[in-house]
C-alpha cells in the first residue's frame, strides 16, 4: 500500500493529460488500498482482536462471511458513506481513521500531482 500510494509523489509524466490510463492507475491505487485495509481489519479479527461491530455485533461466521464484513468497512471508510451500520472499536478507530485520511487526501494528490505534471509540459514546450 505504502508503495502504492508513494507513485502520487513521483514526479514523471507523458506530457498528456488526463488519460483513461490515469484512471485504471486511480482505480488501481484505490483497489489495492481497499484491500489492504480489509485484510488488516479481518487479521485483526481472525486474531480474535475485535475492531469491528456489525449492528451492534462482533464479528462472527465463517471465514468468507468476516472477509466480506472487512472489504464492506474498508470500502465505506475508504469513501467516507458511513451508513451506520457497521463501525470501528478499539484499535479499529485508529486504523479507520489512517483510511479515512487517506481517502480523503488521495483525490487531492491525485488532481494536485495531475496540474503539477501539466504545468512542467507546458514549461518544457516553451
Amino acid at each position: 500500500m505504502v508503495m502504492s500510494i508513494r507513485t502520487l509523489f513521483l514526479v514523471e509524466s507523458g506530457g498528456k493529460k488526463f488519460s483513461l490510463e490515469d484512471m485504471l492507475w486511480l482505480g488501481n491505487l484505490y483497489a489495492t488500498i481497499l484491500v489492504g485495509f480489509a485484510l488488516i481489519y479481518l487479521l485483526y479479527e481472525l486474531q480474535n482482536h475485535s475492531v469491528i461491530l456489525d449492528m451492534g455485533n462482533r464479528l462472527d461466521g465463517t471465514f468468507y462471511e468476516q472477509l466480506k464484513t472487512s472489504f464492506y468497512f474498508s470500502a465505506m471508510t475508504m469513501f467516507s458513506v458511513g451508513y451506520g451500520d457497521i463501525a470501528p472499536i478499539g484499535m479499529g478507530r485508529m486504523i479507520a481513521t489512517i483510511q479515512a485520511f487517506i481517502g480523503y487526501t488521495l483525490p487531492a494528490a491525485f488532481v494536485i500531482r495531475t496540474v503539477i505534471d501539466l504545468e512542467q509540459k507546458d514549461r518544457r514546450d516553451k
